[in-house]
């Protein structure tokens, strides 16, 4: 079968590039080719965000599919440290992706073609289905083994999307990786194949038709109030976040000084305490 003309590419920089292809029709296939593991830097977000813009203002309605060109990663998350030194990243970059892809005005799925891991599996979460290769890769939030926090976002999108919390805590308090079959069997995933499975199960549920009426976009933008919010209020977040470590240092002197108060009274009074 000879390749599939591409409707146009956008490149990442340094040395990455996405390409939109079209295998059927009024389906969009995003594919990332940013080495060596997709990393959601500024300049892969910035050139996401574009390609959804040039798709929704530019071409019929129909269903985006985003995936890999790297078989080993579909996205490896943040490049950490420096997301994390950047004063703009999340309120410019990385929410601004997030809400877009939340609040598409088409269908979008994403195929996990390998790992996708801590924000590279957010960001699959953000797309309205998922699917996965069978064969190869996991998914995991690993923030506890790096030692990162979860920021409302990050969190809330899996409280309103996983159907049992229980495999949220697993994710999170465990870190564990999901095979494929675990990840369909805890509905992280909604099917497991290729290309020409998401073309199936986007032919089933009539997806490019969804579109059409006009309201696709209102109706997820209510669906999911909460994580939207959030990544609308980055400000106001960050200060949520900023008076909760405050008050949290001040119970834990409360807590040391009554630990202290223990101490000194076993010293004085003996083995009895």
């Amino acid at each position: 079968m000879p390749p599939i003309p591409a409707l146009f590419t956008l490149s990442v920089d340094p040395k990455g590039r996405i390409i939109c292809t079209q295998p059927s029709q009024l389906v969009y296939l995003l594919t990332f080719d940013s080495p060596p593991d997709n990393r959601l830097t500024p300049a892969f977000c910035s050139s996401f965000v574009l390609a959804l813009n040039i798709l929704d203002r530019r071409f019929p309605k129909g269903t985006v599919v985003t995936t890999s060109a790297i078989p080993k990663f579909y996205s490896n998350g943040l490049d950490y440290e420096s997301a994390v030194k950047s004063k703009t990243f999340f309120s410019d970059s990385l929410y601004p992706l997030w809400r877009r892809l939340l609040t598409y005005p088409m269908p979008t799925v994403a195929l996990i073609n390998g790992h996708a891991f801590a924000g590279g599996l957010m960001t699959a979460m953000m797309h309205d289905y998922r699917f996965m290769n069978p064969h190869r890769g996991f998914l995991c939030l690993n923030e506890l083994e790096f030692g990162a926090p979860l920021m409302p976002p990050m969190s809330s999108i899996f409280r309103q999307k996983l159907p049992n919390p229980n495999t949220y805590r697993t994710m999170v308090l465990e870190a564990r990786r999901f095979n494929a079959l675990e990840a369909l069997q805890e509905g992280i995933v909604d099917g497991l194949g290729m290309v020409q499975e998401v073309l199936k199960f986007v032919q089933e549920l009539k997806l490019v038709e969804k579109a059409k009426s006009g309201v696709y976009r209102k109706l997820k933008m209510e669906m999911w109030r909460e994580t939207r919010g959030y990544l609308e209020d980055y400000a106001g977040s960050e200060k949520k976040i900023k008076e909760e470590l405050e008050w949290e240092k001040r119970k834990e002197a409360k807590q040391e000084e009554s630990v202290v108060e223990w101490e000194r009274l076993k010293s004085r009074n003996g083995p009895k305490l």
